[in-house]
């Protein structure tokens, strides 16, 4: 078949090369100049199926509640709110019942380990070199973290993840750098999860799909599907408008679906909840940490990706992706001295860090869409949230699969569009 893939983030580049390695002609379709210039640019980078959660589970109301007169709080709700975001919280909120989430939870885990597997295929199949750590620490400031993570434990023990719980001397025989005037209870040590560059990822996996026949065609946006010819597309480059026809279309085009959609009769309710990143160069080896930790208090990451730090965090909610929240900012730095304050490289001119904020795309109840629309021709892979580079890889495979008419090697229960009729 004649595809075309909307977008080129790591849930489009991941598409597009299953794809294209199972004989389709492939064309992906990117606004931006580069492959994962948006959402997946500067994320935390981890690969940690037993910690994929929906944020929609019991009790995240009333913790969203707490946090609005908190500086370092984890959410934050920004103004304008528009009346789609409006929506979107009622929704998430009526998904915050304990029998929704469990299921959510089901499906996002399967996903996600599901996922896991198949990035270790293609990284190790296609000899993908991009910067890697091994290993995720949870860290635990206190016993009221230690109490607050008793039931994830519950839920990694039923799913079979390894896992160790120990004391802030193990912690720090793991990771020696921690800051020996920080005071800790200890960590949940995690040896089989990673982190991983999921930018670099994507650049190569790009090269990977055009060894096997997919072109890109970048600077050039999509416009409104036609409900009248779905699979003809409309694209514009500057000022020059085009058309091309295509036997399918795949949307991942994060949320810029939403208006992609909409013209056809699909109305998805994707929001944008905003993430931020600081990245900076390693100053001193012995002074940065050896691989992937996380604050569970302030839920904040801190990665290290090659010679460089990464420290991610913040659900922001309403706003606008250009306006850059100084408090969230200042938490991450704030979690980094806390942890390895001698770690990168940060100047007071900030010329050596890298900020960054990213627009999520989120589905109210968590789990991303998968598979056929509905409308003939049109496929779609979107929702993925805050784990989009811990789905990709299983969620691209099972969309070609399901294009190819083949039987996905994962139960599907709650991941296709029906769930948002439902």
């Amino acid at each position: 078949m004649r595809v075309a893939v909307i977008g080129a983030g790591i849930i489009g580049v991941t598409t597009a090369y299953e794809l294209a390695a199972d004989g389709h002609a492939v064309t992906v379709i990117e606004r931006r100049g580069a492959v994962a210039e948006e959402t997946s640019f500067a994320n935390a980078g981890m690969v940690a199926p037993g910690y994929v959660t929906p944020w929609a589970a019991p009790g995240m109301p009333r913790k969203v509640l707490s946090y609005l007169f908190s500086r370092h709080a984890p959410v934050k709700l920004s103004l304008p709110l528009s009346a789609h975001e409006l929506s979107w919280m009622v929704q998430w909120w009526q998904a915050c019942q304990l029998d929704t989430y469990l299921a959510n939870r089901a499906r996002l885990q399967r996903l996600a380990f599901y996922s896991r597997e198949r990035l270790h295929w293609l990284t190790d199949s296609l000899q993908l070199d991009y910067d890697r750590s091994p290993g995720y620490l949870v860290l635990l400031r206190s016993e009221k973290e230690q109490q607050l993570v008793m039931p994830g434990l519950q839920v990694l023990r039923d799913a079979g993840v390894s896992f160790h719980q120990i004391d802030a001397e193990a912690t720090r025989v793991l990771e020696p750098a921690i800051n020996p005037d920080t005071d800790f209870l200890g960590a949940i040590h995690l040896p089989d999860d990673e982190a991983g560059n999921c930018r670099q990822f994507a650049i190569l996996l790009k090269d990977a799909a055009r060894d096997v026949g997919a072109r890109f065609e970048f600077n050039t946006e999509v416009l409104p599907l036609d409900p009248a010819a779905p699979t003809t597309l409309t694209v514009r480059q500057g000022e020059a408008k085009g058309q091309a026809r295509f036997d399918a279309v795949v949307v991942c085009g994060g949320v810029e679906s939403v208006a992609l959609l909409r013209p056809v009769g699909l109305r998805v309710p994707i929001a944008p909840v905003y993430g931020y990143s600081i990245s900076a160069p390693i100053r001193e080896p012995l002074n940065a940490p050896r691989s992937a930790l996380m604050d569970e208090r302030y839920k904040v990451a801190i990665t290290r990706l090659g010679q460089r730090v990464r420290v991610a965090g913040s659900a922001e909610i309403g706003g606008r992706l250009r306006h850059k929240r100084e408090a969230s900012l200042q938490t991450l730095y704030k979690v980094l001295h806390d942890w390895f304050p001698g770690a990168a490289q940060l100047t007071n001119t900030g010329a050596a860090v890298q900020e960054w904020k990213g627009a999520r795309p989120m589905l109210p109840d968590g789990p991303p869409v998968l598979g056929a629309s509905g409308v003939p021709g049109i496929w779609v892979n979107m929702g993925h949230g805050s784990s989009g580079w811990a789905l990709a890889c299983g969620s691209a495979r099972v969309v070609a699969d399901l294009m190819g008419g083949n039987e996905p090697l994962l139960d599907l229960e709650g991941l296709g569009i029906e769930r948002l009729r439902g």
